[in-house]
């Protein structure tokens, strides 16, 4: 047993050093100046620490306040809008009985395999004619059609693993859908739901072409978009420390989040992939 723990606790560690080393690099490095970074190594220079980095992407004309602004406004707005669409589409394809049901549900499945890169060009003709180009509100819904495929998935698989007759008794009980939805299925798939909307968080945060495609005014660029434009000096030379300050400016969230929904990730996973 003791062997055992011993054993747990070095891959505990190396899994640790793993993930936590190139977080915590970063980090050291936002915090240094860009020739120190470029240069070679050099002990005297090396831990010369400076907030500059930082300073020059808020004050800088980047507005990379604004960025995140925008990013934060997009990432969480798909969050809810595909957790609450895969919501309704779960709870049905669990629940109701029809006959192009499985055709549907494998058309869902799918979906999940095409690259939204594949068909950009058909993407980008559909939102220009519906004027939803250099809009935050179209690149929700870009980002929300993207990322509801797996989100139905898992809330599908998620409904199939409470038993029915938990919904019989509220039905007899005088309780309608929505209600039994929101007062007695809710805590069921809350780890379902977290994953939806964490998984749909992350990815409309981290995401870049799709963004750099619909996009075109300054003032509407996301976080990705606005790093790309952090660059000073001749000939394109790139600040790198500028830019790993944006990275760890753009990680930040994302660390957030994982760590406060980590259980219900985990749990609401697990329940996708062997349910149903």
């Amino acid at each position: 047993m003791r062997l055992k723990n011993t054993f747990y606790v070095i891959g505990g560690g190396g899994a640790l050093l793993v993930f936590a080393v190139p977080l915590l690099w970063a980090l050291f490095r936002s915090v240094q100046p860009n020739d120190v970074i470029v240069s070679g190594p050099n002990a005297s220079t090396f831990f010369h620490l400076t907030w500059d980095n930082f300073r020059t992407l808020i004050e800088g004309p980047g507005n990379l306040i604004r960025a995140v602004g925008n990013s934060l406004i997009v990432a969480l707005s798909t969050a809810i809008l595909t957790a609450v669409l895969a919501t309704f589409a779960g709870y049905g394809f669990a629940r109701f009985r029809f006959w192009s049901a499985p055709v549907l549900f494998a058309l869902v499945v799918v979906s999940m395999m095409i690259p939204f890169q594949a068909i950009l060009t058909p993407l980008y003709l559909e939102m220009n004619t519906l004027r939803l180009t250099d809009s935050l509100l179209g690149l929700v819904l870009f980002y929300t059609t993207v990322n509801l495929p797996f989100g139905v998935f898992v809330m599908r698989n998620s409904f199939a693993s409470v038993p029915v007759e938990l919904e019989d008794s509220a039905h007899v009980d005088g309780c309608g859908t929505l209600r039994m939805l929101g007062s007695v299925l809710r805590p069921l798939i809350m780890p379902g739901a977290a994953t939806v909307a964490l998984y749909a968080f992350l990815a409309a945060w981290t995401e870049f072409l799709g963004a750099l495609t619909f996009l075109t005014k300054d003032e509407l660029y996301t976080l990705p978009v606005a790093l790309v434009n952090v660059q000073a000096g001749a000939y394109g030379e790139i600040n790198f420390g500028s830019l790993v300050a944006g990275a760890v400016i753009a990680m930040i969230p994302c660390v957030i989040l994982y760590i406060g929904l980590q259980r219900f990730y985990v749990t609401g996973l697990a329940s996708g992939a062997v349910k149903g």
